[in-house]
């Protein structure tokens, strides 16, 4: 009876009327705040427990809370993607045109969160004068090809959940990015997550040409659930994370390893993982 209860419960948080339109954009608003919720907790819970936060200047806080933000929404991805790659019984059976309950919830709240992503690339490029091309395209094209899925609602799900699934390295990278900062780039830890964060980007490479296969073979199936216009952000998309993305990224964190630099901000001086001197002041390597 419990577990009864516990399948109705869960199939209720989702059960949605997901052919109106009021109810995928109110999904898409809730997926912003929410992360945008998450962003600001960061900041809440690491101005207090963190002395290295504190002394960051604004530009590397936003960076930490956008670094902290990104890792929890990697662990709903890796959740959906991981279940639609292998254990739902309908994107197994089809993965062109299938779409369950749960994946227009989880899609239509990633499509929040790129919304929030964009929104903050931008603003931050024009409060700190910086423009990083690679993350503008990155989150424009994701953005893109998930709002496709609100302007479409007969879109299969399968491949922006794999597209989701490629989040499998964020929480690894916050780890490694806030650890870096706060000087323990020299112990076990730090590597040992390093070392699976590069497994990951290498995951992620797998999963681009699984994601190349299933279209292929799929291809005027795809190409006609999609729509012209979606197709093309979609492809324009997978085509540079698989050719350029990843594989910049992968040689950027390996290289990271070898060589513990915070590449975000090469203006700082480092000195084992930590930044030598923030706002004029030294702080101790190692701490928080």
């Amino acid at each position: 009876m419990v577990q009864e209860d516990g399948d109705v419960a869960s199939r209720s948080i989702f059960a949605w009327d997901y052919v109106l339109w009021e109810v995928r954009l109110k999904l898409v608003v809730a997926g912003f705040f929410i992360y945008l919720g998450v962003f600001f907790l960061s900041h809440y819970l690491s101005s207090r427990i963190s002395i290295t936060y504190r002394a960051l200047p604004a530009k590397e806080k936003v960076f930490w809370n956008l670094a902290a933000t990104r890792g929890v929404f990697g662990i709903q991805s890796c959740v959906a993607g991981l279940w639609a790659l292998l254990l739902d019984p309908v994107f197994q059976a089809d993965k062109v045109y299938s779409q369950q309950e749960w994946s227009w919830f989880n899609c239509l709240i990633a499509s929040g969160f790129f919304l929030l992503e964009n929104v903050a690339v931008h603003v931050s490029n024009i409060v700190f004068r910086t423009f990083d091309l690679f993350l503008v395209v990155h989150h424009l094209l994701a953005f893109g090809g998930f709002f496709g899925l609100v302007t479409n609602i007969k879109s299969g799900h399968y491949i922006p959940l794999m597209g989701m699934l490629l989040e499998m390295s964020t929480p690894f990278t916050c780890i490694s990015w806030i650890l870096l900062k706060v000087g323990w780039a020299n112990t076990f830890f730090w590597k040992a997550n390093q070392w699976v964060m590069i497994h990951m980007f290498h995951c992620r490479m797998i999963l681009t040409y699984h994601m190349w296969w299933v279209c292929i073979s799929n291809w005027n199936a795809v190409q006609e659930n999609l729509g012209c216009l979606h197709f093309t952000v979609v492809f324009t998309g997978l085509s540079a994370v698989t050719f350029v993305l990843n594989p910049y990224w992968t040689y950027k964190k390996t290289k990271q390893l070898v060589c513990p630099i915070d590449w975000n901000f090469t203006n700082r001086t480092m000195k084992n993982g930590s930044s030598k001197k923030l706002n004029g002041k030294l702080l101790q390597t190692k701490a928080l």
